[in-house]
């Protein structure tokens, strides 16, 4: 049987889990070094802001409203602790013109520096506090973004200095208001990445049961807001303990699920939002029945079927980020025992996404590999399958695009070739042979090992390869390495074979009927 290969980092590469009953001539994949996952920077670098693990800016600067240049490009200087003490005292006072000192008060917030010294002013949030609980809507909002300004610093006493509000955050997301909710979301995400206190103080105060409520919302600002803050949750170190399960039995994976289709029709926002949410549940828990039971494979491949029929010549700004973690979700579901897809559909679909991204984001084409691997590993239907869809020849031109493309074709190859002999003669109809030589002479022992393996199944259930094989050269190829620790053995095995005069007919000189 296959090998499943399982994407347990985020984007820091793949390594194995949960083998299902590997074969001892089919050793599987070896985790592969960071080094070789291209698509790691690639992918943030797109998020913008590495939006993975990071914090994110609501900033409508009325700076342009008063006559002064858009905030959001310009960063105002550090201001002295007496400058700043006057700002809080400005807006302490309750002059009429207390909006106004708000607003004076957020753009200064906009240096680092001023946020540290604004935080350790005696009662500086406690002034904040006030005024965002106030029963004055326009103070509330220009507090609220006071807060939000707060919440983007990088340092955590920043963050932690913040700890006093994150009730009232909490309170106000269930407001009527869409700016001040997707406001005070984005707030309690930024808080979140920060600080461990913010979160185990938001976790007993019941985040989790408020945002299975917002994402019930029509708005879809507010979900790509709850999408946001519940990605920053699962990703904490402490998240598979004391997040995930708690996610698990609330409302919020069916939803994530349903906006998964549903709001793309809106935007790709909350769509990426509960995909990478959906795949930190899925790499970092033990067990998915609960996901499972909730129809998450049939779900996802509908998602992929839909996204390869609808994809235009030119891919939308973003599309990759959503295509990305429904890869990986699909393929690690797949890991799980007895989980299988029967639709040949989606074969047809990982090519197309394929053909659509090589070459503006080729790090997708590792996570189709992947997926096709796992596909594949148990089920003779959809090897058959890639073969009668005529799919092969594009799945070889892939053999050279980069250093773990290779690696996974070639496990593919061997999910296929161990199916049996009529698999290998279909195999052996495309120039297989002469595009595994060139791999023979890498230098990288994962790709050697599968090649050998490849060679392997090919030789024991197609005898006649063998020969055709040497005659090409493949000898010479496979002497070399009858030096090399880990792969002298299984170099030499195959030696022994191709020197071996050959027998009878082989079943590939034989007529290949129809393949239906």
């Amino acid at each position: 049987m296959g090998t499943h290969l399982a994407t347990e980092g985020y984007l820091t590469g793949y390594v194995t889990r949960g083998n299902t009953q590997t074969s001892s001539q089919h050793p599987g994949a070896t985790p592969v070094p960071p080094s070789l996952w291209q698509g790691a920077s690639a992918l943030r670098k797109a998020r913008r802001e590495e939006q993975l693990v990071s914090k994110r800016l609501l900033r409508e600067d009325s700076a342009a409203e008063e006559g002064g240049q858009d905030g959001a490009d310009t960063v105002p200087d550090p201001l002295s602790e007496d400058e700043v003490l006057e700002l809080l005292r400005a807006v302490q006072r309750g002059s009429e013109d207390r909006k106004g000192s708000l607003g004076r008060l957020r753009r200064a917030l906009q240096n680092e520096d001023t946020q540290q010294k604004f935080v350790r002013l005696d009662g500086s949030i406690r002034t904040l506090t006030g005024l965002f609980t106030s029963s004055l809507a326009d103070m509330q909002l220009e507090a609220a973004r006071c807060l939000h300004e707060l919440s983007h610093s990088s340092d955590p006493t920043v963050a932690e200095a913040c700890l006093p509000v994150t009730s009232y955050l909490l309170t106000y997301l269930s407001g009527h208001s869409v700016e001040f909710t997707e406001l005070c979301l984005y707030t309690l995400g930024n808080l979140v990445v920060e600080s461990e206190a913010v979160r185990k103080q938001l976790l007993p105060q019941g985040i989790i049961p408020v945002l299975a409520s917002c994402i019930q919302s029509p708005h879809e600002a507010v979900l790509e807001g709850v999408g946001y803050v519940l990605s920053q949750l699962l990703q904490a170190k402490e998240s598979p303990m004391e997040i995930i399960p708690q996610v698990l039995d609330s409302v919020l994976p069916q939803h994530m699920l349903r906006l998964l289709c549903f709001s793309l029709k809106a935007g790709l926002g909350a769509a990426v939002e509960f995909a990478w949410c959906l795949h930190y549940i899925i790499c970092r828990h033990k067990s998915n029945t609960v996901l499972l039971g909730l129809g998450a494979v049939p779900t996802l491949t509908s998602l992929l079927l839909h996204l390869a029929s609808e994809i235009p010549q030119d891919a939308p700004e973003g599309l990759e980020l959503l295509v990305c973690p429904v890869l990986r979700c699909l393929s690690n579901l797949l890991a799980e025992t007895g989980c299988q897809v029967w639709d040949e559909r989606l074969l047809i679909a990982l090519f197309l996404l394929l053909q659509c991204f090589l070459q503006q984001h080729p790090f997708l084409v590792q996570e189709c590999l992947w997926l096709l691997n796992n596909l594949t590993a148990d089920s003779p239907f959809l090897c058959s399958a890639l073969l009668s869809l005529d799919l092969l020849p594009a799945l070889l031109q892939l053999l050279q695009c980069s250093q773990m493309a290779t690696v996974l074709v070639l496990t593919v190859l061997c999910n296929i070739a161990e199916k049996g002999p009529f698999q290998c003669q279909r195999l052996l109809q495309q120039p297989l042979l002469p595009l595994l030589l060139p791999i023979l002479a890498l230098p990288d022992p994962e790709a050697l090992g599968q090649c050998l393996e490849l060679l392997h199944l090919l030789f024991l259930h197609c005898p006649q390869a063998a020969a055709d094989f040497t005659r090409q050269g493949g000898h010479q190829a496979l002497e070399q390495h009858q030096n090399t620790p880990e792969l002298q053995e299984r170099a030499q095995a195959l030696l022994d074979t191709v020197r071996q005069p050959l027998g009878a007919p082989s079943p590939c000189h034989t007529t290949l009927p129809a393949f239906s």
